[in-house]
C-alpha cells in the first residue's frame, strides 16, 4: 500500500536536534543553535552541526510502509578514497531492520592540495522501506551521521503518532571519535549504540575537531534539557593544539562550572581520549601524512615536539592524569561528577587487535565495542546506573 499519510516534521517527532530549521522543501534538523555557530564562526563546525549524527524520526504506528524523502549535503575528497555514502537505517521497536544508502544531492569535492572547490548538485533521494508487519509497533529513521540531511517529507501507509520518550535524556559532547568518524552506519556509531542499548534518548553534540572546550559550547549544555550528560574531551586539543596545560586546567574548571549553573545535580561524567598512538607522547597539531596522500589514502600525523611537553604542550597522556586530577579534585563537593578513563573504551591492546583505520578515528568494530563497553559500565553499572530507563521527572 503505497504511504499516504504525512508525518509532521517537527520536535515531536524528529529527535535528537536542537533545532529544526524550515527551508523551501521541508526541514534542515541542526545539532547547534545559530548564536553558537556565528561566535564560533568556523565553516568546518556549521558543516558538521548540519550533519544528522543522532538524529532520527520516531513513530508509533501500525503501518507496514514507511518513505522518507530528503536532499542530501556532503563533501569528498579529489583525489583520494571516496568517502563512503551516507545510511538511513530502520529501525522497528528497537532492532534494525534494514537500510537504504543516499545519493544525490549537493556533493562538495575538495582538492586537499589546492583548496579548490568544485560543487555538484544532484536530485534528492528516497528511502522507502515495505513488509514491515502488522501491527502497532515503533518505528525509527536513523539519517545519516555524516551527511547533512534536508527533510522534505515522511509518509506512512497508516497514521501515526509521535514515539513514546521515556528514556533518560542522554546529552553527549565530543570530538569526531562521538560524531562517529569512520563508523559506517547512524546506529553505528558507538553513542548510538550506547544509548541504543541503554534505552536512553540520544542527543549527540560530537563535532569533528571541535571538542575545544568553548564556552558557548558550555552554554549550549547547561541550557539544554538532559537526565544525563557526558563530556569526551581532549583529542581535540592536542590535534589542534589550541592550548597549553595551565589553559587547559582552567578551561576545564570553567566548562563544569558553566554546566553545573545548569545542571546542578544530573549525574555527569569526564571521559578522557581513547588510545590514539600518534599523540600519546607526542604533542599536536596533526596533519595528513604526505605518503600516503600521494598514494590516495588519508592517514594522520602529529607534527609536535615530545621534548616541549616539559613546557605545557598537551599529549594524550598529560590530558588524561590532568583530567582525572580535576574530576577528583572536584568530587570533594560535587558527588555527582565521574571521571572515565578512554582507555577503559579502547586502549593500546584494542588498537593492536583494531587499528585506527587513518591513526586517528576507530572503525567499525571498535565502535561497537566502545559503545558496549558504555553501555555495560556506565548505564549498567557506574556514573549512569542509577537513572535506569525511566526519565528523571
Amino acid at each position: 500500500m503505497t504511504p499516504t499519510h504525512a508525518i509532521p516534521l517537527t520536535d515531536d517527532y524528529v529527535r535528537g536536534a536542537l533545532r529544526l530549521e524550515g527551508t523551501a522543501r521541508g526541514v534542515a534538523p541542526w545539532r547547534l543553535d545559530e548564536w553558537a555557530l556565528r561566535q564560533a564562526a568556523d565553516p568546518r563546525l556549521r558543516a558538521n552541526a548540519a550533519q544528522t549524527a543522532g538524529v532520527r524520526v520516531a513513530l508509533r504506528t501500525r503501518a507496514t510502509s514507511v518513505e522518507l524523502t530528503a536532499r542530501r549535503s556532503r563533501a569528498t575528497f579529489a583525489g583520494l578514497e571516496p568517502r563512503p555514502d551516507g545510511v538511513v537505517e530502520l529501525v522497528v521497536d528497537s532492532c534494525v531492520m534494514a537500510e537504504v544508502v543516499t545519493s544525490g544531492g549537493t556533493v562538495a569535492e575538495l582538492d586537499p592540495l589546492t583548496g579548490a572547490v568544485t560543487m555538484h548538485e544532484g536530485e534528492p533521494f528516497t528511502a522507502r522501506f515495505d513488509g514491515l508487519g502488522p501491527g502497532e509497533k515503533t518505528i525509527e529513521l536513523w539519517l545519516p551521521h555524516n551527511e547533512a540531511t534536508e527533510l522534505i517529507e515522511v509518509r506512512a501507509n497508516a497514521p501515526a503518532e509521535p514515539a513514546p520518550s521515556d528514556g533518560p535524556r542522554w546529552l553527549h559532547h565530543g570530538s569526531s571519535i562521538g560524531h562517529g568518524s569512520n563508523a559506517t552506519r547512524p546506529t553505528g556509531t558507538w553513542a548510538a549504540a550506547a544509548a541504543r542499548s541503554a534505552g536512553a534518548e540520544l542527543t549527540n553534540l560530537g563535532f569533528g575537531g571541535s571538542a575545544l572546550l568553548d564556552p558557548f559550547m558550555a552554554r549550549t549544555i547547561r541550557d539544554r534539557p538532559a537526565d544525563v550528560i557526558s563530556l569526551e574531551l581532549g583529542i581535540n586539543l592536542v590535534t589542534s593544539d589550541v592550548m597549553r596545560l595551565r589553559a587547559m586546567r582552567t578551561a576545564v574548571h570553567g566548562y563544569l562550572d558553566q554546566i553545573r549553573d545548569g545542571h546542578p545535580s544530573a549525574p555527569l561524567l569526564v571521559i578522557s581520549p581513547i588510545h590514539c598512538g600518534i599523540v600519546e607522547t607526542t604533542p599536536g597539531p596533526a596533519a595528513f601524512d604526505p605518503d600516503a596522500l600521494a598514494e590516495g589514502r588519508v592517514v594522520f600525523t602529529s607534527s609536535g615536539d615530545p621534548a616541549e611537553v616539559a613546557a605545557g604542550r598537551l599529549t594524550l597522556e598529560t590530558i588524561r592524569a590532568e583530567l582525572a586530577r580535576i574530576v577528583a579534585e572536584r568530587r570533594a563537593e560535587d558527588e555527582h561528577l565521574h571521571y572515565l578513563d578512554g582507555l577503559a573504551l579502547f586502549g593500546a591492546d584494542d588498537a593492536a587487535r583494531l587499528p585506527l583505520p587513518d591513526a586517528l578515528h576507530p572503525g567499525p568494530e571498535a565502535h561497537r565495542l566502545m559503545g558496549e563497553r558504555f553501555a555495560r559500565s556506565v548505564f549498567g553499572g557506574g556514573a549512569f546506573a542509577g537513572v535506569g530507563r525511566t526519565r528523571e521527572r
